[in-house]
């Protein structure tokens, strides 16, 4: 998901990493999505959402129409604006997600078993094998490693099996009218969008109906907003279209030129997890030095290989204190915060890209709660919950909105503080019958 950043050439943000952050929703910096692959075709969206759920209110007709200036002056024809909103109402889903605060942040361990966890590694190095001469090119013309383009991709969208869920996919038209119409402080972002998105259609790269994204607009396997789109999206595959939807070609390739154009140091990595000597001082986190200068400081490499380059400037991060691992990241680390603004995103997807060529799990351990439960945990709590008559959701092992929302439903009825707190406690029980 794309996300502002005031150094390049283009505005730049995504759905649910930076636009939000930058909206002030307490959030989960990440992907706008990280459910498991579904395990549906990923070069074909099935997907066609509805562009109206009953009448359309007067207030809404007016105010598309008061768009009308400003996309002819962009150079929307009449025929593509009158196309784009034929038939079109607001969707309160949008709406609803737009004011929707998330109820508690995951720890940064959590949220890493999701961004790499088996499935998606497993899926990941399928989908390098299926797509290895793309790849090749790709690598060969923007200079970024492959397993960092499909790691981004597995994060955005679950190498696309997101974009065949219609509980997560929405006509961009559509959710950017809405913002627009009546998102309070998301208003002129979603007018800013909705004019690229018309600008989009009016090019010829897809049409009013298939053109389709998140609620807040980030479109395509590796979600782009329109704007960055309009920026960054390439014809790869020669079809004369920029076509992130259905052309993995495109898609891939858009991200690799995005992550080209925000400076990728070719032939360097992200980062690497590092081990403290004894009596280290905690206090230098956020310090920046060389490599050089900081194994001379006493730091190796977790996995007891060496640095590659004792030259490369890299910073110290303690992303679960100094109980906790320790990495040593670099400039393609910021890199990969221009497409997602946290550091838990950047993370996510240098630690994935690490495991999809063979890299092992980060070596020091979490300093996780014995309350906590692991994937096959909260899998049984959904379960129990389910049968229950709390409506949970997908029963997946992952703890989203649903779940959370009815482990505080249970919990309020139970008498128990009303946290969502997914626990072991809380398991134990469920499975006693309380």
């Amino acid at each position: 998901m794309m996300m502002p950043n005031m150094s390049l050439p283009a505005p730049f943000r995504r759905t649910l990493g930076s636009f939000l952050a930058a909206a002030g929703l307490a959030m989960l910096a990440g992907c706008i999505s990280l459910s498991e692959p579904l395990g549906l075709d990923t070069n074909r969206q099935v997907t066609t959402p509805a562009r109206s759920d009953g009448p359309i209110p007067a207030s809404f007709v007016q105010f598309v129409e008061t768009l009308w200036p400003q996309a002819e002056a962009r150079g929307v024809s009449r025929a593509t604006f009158d196309a784009a909103f034929r038939g079109l109402g607001p969707d309160q889903g949008v709406l609803d997600a737009a004011n929707r605060q998330a109820e508690f942040v995951k720890p940064i361990w959590q949220y890493l078993d999701g961004a790499a966890s088996d499935k998606r590694i497993a899926t990941g190095r399928a989908m390098l094998g299926e797509h290895a001469a793309l790849l090749d090119t790709l690598e060969r013309t923007y200079g970024v490693p492959r397993t960092v383009i499909v790691a981004i991709w597995g994060m955005e969208s679950s190498y696309g099996a997101v974009l065949n869920d219609p509980t997560k996919v929405r006509n961009a038209v559509r959710a950017l009218a809405t913002l627009a119409w009546n998102g309070g402080r998301r208003a002129q972002y979603g007018r800013t969008q909705l004019l690229a998105v018309l600008r989009i259609i009016e090019r010829g790269d897809i049409d009013p109906i298939h053109i389709t994204g998140s609620w807040a607009g980030a479109m395509g396997h590796t979600q782009f907003i329109p704007t960055t789109y309009e920026a960054y999206a390439v014809d790869h595959d020669g079809d004369g279209r920029r076509n992130i939807w259905t052309s993995i070609p495109d898609a891939l390739a858009s991200t690799a030129n995005y992550l080209r154009r925000a400076g990728w140091r070719t032939g360097e990595t992200w980062g690497y997890e590092v081990a403290l000597p004894p009596g280290f001082d905690p206090g230098l986190e956020g310090s920046r030095r060389s490599l050089g200068q900081w194994r001379a400081a006493g730091l190796v490499r977790a996995n007891g290989q060496s640095f590659p380059r004792d030259g490369d400037q890299a910073q110290l991060w303690f992303p679960a204190g100094a109980s906790g691992p320790a990495f040593l990241t670099l400039k393609n680390f910021q890199v990969i915060k221009r497409y997602n603004n946290a550091n838990a995103y950047a993370l996510g997807v240098g630690h994935l890209s690490d495991r999809l060529g063979g890299a092992g799990p980060i070596v020091e351990a979490w300093p996780r709660s014995p309350e906590e439960l692991d994937p096959a945990g909260v899998q049984e709590l959904q379960t129990l919950l389910g049968a229950r008559g709390y409506d949970v959701g997908k029963i997946d092992g992952i703890v989203g909105q649903g779940t959370t929302a009815s482990i505080q439903a249970y919990q309020s009825a139970a008498g128990l503080p009303a946290d969502g707190q997914p626990t072991a406690t809380l398991l134990k029980r469920l499975r006693q019958g309380l």
